[in-house]
């Protein structure tokens, strides 16, 4: 008996001139990699200029495409890479034809950006009302083209009703294994990250990442109080303990910390015990009740109110998705690996 090999994702990676190299490589690396049960690919990746021809890169060689935007018409999943085309980033414009485009494709597609790639997607009015992620450096220039976005610069990605948005640089590869989980299930993202040597699921933010006016003093830093709420997510720790942990005043503790990771300690220590909390579902079989204790979240009650509200989902919800050996979605269906 033949089976049938189901029909591959289709995925158009747009590309303006000058476009970053490394957005425009991630989704063909990582989506390529996934192989459905019956064979074939689970993705097919395309790279896509507005009239087909070769695109510069910012790093100074150029790209070959394999289409137009005709290919939008087609595509399951549309990427927006990053760009450094003035008129986009200066000036908020996108060329009409791109634009057009895109609004096409928004009805039947799920929408993804890349980087500055936001920036493109906002000037097609596909932001209009939604949260969105990007380059931390390019923020200020997004909040004054676009006030109506709401702009978040902690997060690597940022997933709104069908539009998904990462921030700079190595956030494409967690945004794109959250693509995959998403279609796929935990474990074959898992198995991408790890044959790419990339952490399935990164902690913390892009807030991270920003270059704040800190002065480097390790003696002051707020690193070691994320230690130790690390180590001890199920401890309740007074601010008074965490600052004397750093040698600090309660006032300048907190200070400093919302300065090195753009949230405050209180919800610092919600998003490490839910992200743990997630870990826990994912990987045991251990009770709700069980999971909320040890991480801290007291009740099952607690987390459930906690995922409800950071991920519109509740922990058996989210356990039944990521450890379901299937998890169909946007046409994919369930898939493994292909290494070679």
């Amino acid at each position: 008996m033949t089976v049938a090999v189901p029909a591959p994702h289709r995925v158009a990676v747009l590309a303006i001139a000058p476009v970053v190299a490394f957005d425009l490589s991630i989704p063909a690396q990582m989506l390529a990699m996934v192989a459905p049960r019956a064979g074939g690919a689970a993705y097919e990746v395309r790279a896509v200029t507005p009239d087909g021809s070769a695109v510069a890169t910012v790093n100074g060689y150029g790209v070959m495409p394999q289409g137009d935007l005709s290919l939008l018409e087609h595509a399951d999943t549309v990427i927006v890479a990053g760009t450094r085309c003035p008129e986009v980033l200066d000036d908020g414009v996108v060329d009409p034809r791109i634009a057009d485009a895109l609004r096409a494709a928004r009805g039947r597609a799920r929408m993804v950006s890349l980087c500055t790639g936001s920036f493109v997607l906002a000037a097609a009015g596909l932001l209009e009302g939604h949260r969105a992620a990007t380059h931390w450096r390019y923020a200020d220039q997004f909040r004054r083209l676009f006030p109506s976005v709401g702009l978040d610069t902690n997060p690597l990605y940022v997933a709104d009703r069908g539009v998904l948005t990462s921030a700079g640089g190595a956030a494409a590869i967690d945004l794109c294994l959250h693509l995959i989980r998403e279609d796929h299930g935990s474990s074959v993202a898992n198995q991408v990250a790890r044959y790419n040597v990339v952490a399935p699921m990164r902690e913390g933010g892009q807030a991270q990442y920003i270059d704040h006016p800190v002065a480097e003093d390790a003696g002051t830093s707020t690193a070691g109080a994320r230690a130790l709420m690390t180590e001890h997510l199920d401890r309740r720790l007074s601010l008074k303990e965490l600052a004397a942990h750093c040698h600090m005043s309660v006032r300048s503790f907190t200070r400093r910390f919302r300065q090195e990771t753009g949230v405050s300690p209180a919800e610092w220590l919600t998003s490490a015990r839910l992200k743990h909390a997630r870990y826990l579902l994912e990987s045991t079989e251990l009770p709700v009740d069980d999971i909320a204790a040890r991480t801290g979240l007291g009740s099952g009650t607690n987390l459930r109110q906690h995922m409800r509200g950071a991920l519109d989902t509740t922990p058996s919800a989210y356990r039944r998705a990521f450890r379901s050996a299937a998890a169909p979605a946007h046409g994919v269906t369930s898939a493994a690996v292909e290494l070679s």
